[in-house]
């Protein structure tokens, strides 16, 4: 049939449930999960319009994460999906950085000040607990707590080698700065910490007590949920 051998396309719907008209007309914030992440994919397939195609990424949130879910999709794993290629898949993750970079400039954009666990876990939450590999970060402090910036340290699983005291505090003394934060992910979600952590945590506030650098606190981020070592007594 002459309609399976064309690309079926958002002008092919009526003008009221064309996302571009609707988000022109009403505002982005009365479009749908589906309708938002159609505008981002552009086009459709064969079959399917933008539309459909957003609702198939959709609906494979099959633990019922919302679209928290989005960030756990890997490119591979986007383009397994019927009409969905290699620059749509590419598309949707460019997407998703970008939010997360806004989220970031968003909270660093105003002085933050770390007065207890807490401040640092809605630092860093929503930039880390959908992150599949483990990284590792240092919160650099200047004397009256307040954030200067959150430097990367390392990526992949944490161990001695990786996590080594002269990568961790050779960024923390060039900043001059008087005390730092450490803050990394559990992929599987579950903050709760290893021997392995505990050990590094020791480790690196040793360290920092040679420098005269304070130690206030090791964070780990699970799933929307955090564990401190402060309060866990490591510190």
């Amino acid at each position: 049939m002459e309609v399976e051998n064309s690309r079926l396309k958002i002008k092919d719907l009526p003008v009221q449930e064309r996302p571009y008209e609707k988000l022109e007309k009403y505002g982005a914030e009365m479009l749908s999960d589906a309708e938002l992440l159609a505008i981002i994919i552009r086009t459709g397939s064969r079959f399917d319009t933008s539309v459909t195609l957003a609702q198939k990424i959709l609906a494979q949130d099959r633990a019922g994460k919302g679209l928290a879910f989005l960030h756990e999709l890997s490119l591979e794993q986007l383009m397994k999906i019927k009409g969905i290629g290699r620059v749509k898949a590419i598309q949707i993750k460019a997407a998703l950085e970008l939010s997360k970079r806004i989220a970031a400039a968003y909270r660093y954009g105003n002085p933050v000040i770390i007065k207890a666990p807490e401040d640092i876990s809605n630092l860093v939450m929503e930039e880390m607990r959908h992150l599949n590999r483990e990284v590792f970060k240092v919160v650099l402090l200047n004397t009256k707590n307040h954030v200067i910036r959150v430097h990367n340290v390392s990526v992949g699983s944490l161990n001695a080698s990786i996590v080594h005291p002269r990568e961790v505090f050779s960024e923390v003394v060039k900043a001059g700065c008087s005390a730092v934060a450490f803050v990394h992910n559990h992929p599987s979600g579950d903050p709760e910490p290893s021997k392995e952590d505990i050990n590094i945590t020791c480790r690196l506030v040793n360290a920092g007590n040679i420098l005269g650098i304070r130690v206030l606190d090791h964070i780990i981020i699970g799933n929307g949920r955090y564990v401190s070592l402060k309060e866990k007594g490591v510190l």
